[in-house]
């Protein structure tokens, strides 16, 4: 059996069983919220493997055969925690990892030191045990180049909230059984799986708990498919990338879809992002670290992109991909600070206060390096509608900076049914023609959402790269067709759709219906004659 199969025979098993651990733990909590502490829980397992196989291979290597980390003493530990946090970023006391703590919650009579200096029953405090390591582990990296990386990294895990039980017991046996289940959850050693089994399983469970949420889903997580297609326009002829941005990034999920088309060591000098919301932003650092992503190669920062982005200095960037939220609201002209913002004020207007769709647009072309590609997901009102972003639409095609418009199939995001469209963009055109594809069609049906086959996906790429009209699939029109057209951008505009009516034959249909008349009179006739001899 090739590789391959057994990779996917091997990631469908240790998806039903990582969803069913995952189902049985909620209980009556709604899946959206516990996904936090389903996913918490399984980022604290991998660092604390992460962590103790670095040691261990470290020890091992310099010939003491039989080190195992986790049964070192604590305060022999000690003495090596400021050179683990100058490597790693974060350092774990052996008492507090994960194999050692779930361990501890099944056994009556382990106890530890709480935060008053007082000796406590692991099973009966494990709450107040999490909570204190988990502020160990964020504390370890303070003052160091690591601390962005880990702040506030499990500020989602409320080991104290209601939604894990009405009293100390209850939460406590459900915190038990969450470590119980995230331990049974097969996913190897961090090093040694055929599979990138534990962030493969995180997008998995992201992708399912998206699914399930509906519209909230749709905000935090593109689908991997979309991400893969986005990832590889952005790509198209490079064997690498210095470095990749997501202005939205949600849960990180389209930054790592660059490392996945081009290789572990694509990705050269790091994933930049910038998330408003601070349970997504947390998700994705999460993310980021589950993919083995070490903390000095990534930067994801948590505020407005649109008034306050963190990136400037950091750009420009070769390759932008992004899903950025659909028409929301935002400042616009109501701040003249904005209205002098080098970002937008090249277009000579601002993307309307109620649609901040272009706002997104034009940040993401002025992060954009001279040699670079932006691929981002657009409402596709976006490409027709407004005065302002006619001007704005009407500034981009002017300045040559739209490669490709795609629309894509209806129904393909999480929450929403709508059809939404690709907009690339770059700033070393060779040509001053924007390509058309009309993909609406290229998708297979599953049983909640549609999805991009890998045929889908090719058949685009390879439009895209060809640049030929393709009767029906896609046209490449000039800019002055395109201004003959008052800059509207949709696809319908220049594509057009396959006649798929039956034609009709008027000859043959005149020749049946004359058949018929002629057997109508041979009826009416051979009925006259039955009457007359009656």
């Amino acid at each position: 059996m090739p590789n391959e199969e057994i990779n996917n025979k091997e990631r469908d098993e240790l998806h039903r069983a990582i969803w069913a651990i995952a189902e049985d733990l909620r209980g009556s909590v709604d899946g959206w919220d516990f996904k936090n502490y389903v996913l918490g829980t399984m980022f604290y397992r991998y660092i604390s493997e992460n962590l103790t196989n670095y040691i261990n291979k470290g020890e091992i290597a310099a010939g003491n055969t039989n080190f195992d980390y986790a049964k070192m003493a604590d305060k022999d530990a000690e003495t090596a925690r400021s050179g683990l946090v100058e490597e790693k970023g974060f350092f774990i006391l052996p008492s507090e990892l994960f194999c050692n703590v779930h361990k501890a919650a099944n056994d009556d009579t382990a106890t530890f030191i709480d935060k008053d200096g007082h000796p406590a029953s692991v099973k009966d405090n494990l709450n107040e045990l999490l909570e204190m390591i988990f502020i160990h582990i964020e504390n370890s990296a303070v003052g160091t180049e690591s601390e962005g990386a880990f702040e506030g990294l499990f500020d989602d895990f409320d080991v104290n909230s209601n939604k894990l039980g009405s009293t100390v017991i209850k939460r406590n046996e459900t915190l038990r059984k969450l470590l119980d289940g995230i331990a049974n959850m097969n996913l190897g050693d961090v090093k040694n799986n055929t599979i990138d089994a534990f962030g493969d399983a995180y997008e998995y469970l992201m992708t399912m708990y998206a699914s399930n949420a509906g519209k909230s889903g749709g905000e935090f997580f593109t689908p991997s498919d979309v991400s893969k297609l986005l990832t590889r326009l952005g790509t198209v002829g490079k064997k690498y990338v210095n470095k990749v941005y997501d202005p939205a990034c949600g849960s990180g999920s389209l930054l790592l879809k660059a490392e996945e088309i081009l290789g572990k060591d694509g990705v050269r000098n790091g994933f930049y992002g910038q998330e408003i919301n601070i349970t997504t932003y947390n998700l994705c650092r999460i993310n980021m670290f589950l993919h083995d992503v070490e903390f000095d190669k990534f930067d994801i920062a948590c505020e407005d992109t649109l008034v306050s982005p963190q990136h400037l200095d950091d750009g420009p960037f070769d390759l932008i991909v992004s899903n950025p939220p659909y028409s929301i609201k935002w400042e616009g002209d109501d701040s003249t600070i904005l209205q002098g913002d080098e970002r937008y004020s090249v277009a000579g207007v601002l993307a309307p206060k109620g649609k901040a769709d272009m706002a997104f647009i034009m940040h993401s072309l002025y992060s954009l390096a001279p040699n670079g590609t932006a691929a981002i997901v657009c409402f596709p009102g976006l490409m027709h509608r407004g005065k302002a972003e006619q001007k704005i639409r009407k500034y981009l095609v002017d300045n040559n900076r739209v490669d490709a418009i795609i629309q894509l199939p209806e129904n393909l995001f999480f929450g929403t049914p709508i059809s939404t469209c690709i907009m690339v963009l770059k700033k070393n055109k060779e040509d001053n023609s924007v390509l058309f594809i009309d993909a609406s069609k290229e998708f297979v049906k599953t049983s909640t959402n549609n999805r991009l086959s890998e045929e889908n996906s090719n058949k685009i790429i390879d439009a895209y790269i060809k640049r030929e009209n393709i009767e029906h699939f896609c046209a490449l029109v000039s800019h002055d067709d395109i201004e003959k057209k008052k800059y509207n951008l949709s696809v319908s505009t220049y594509v057009e759709k396959a006649d798929t009516k039956e034609a009709i034959d008027i000859d043959d249909l005149n020749s049946r219906l004359a058949d018929v008349v002629a057997k109508e009179n041979q009826l009416r006739a051979e009925i006259d004659a039955i009457i007359k001899e009656l």
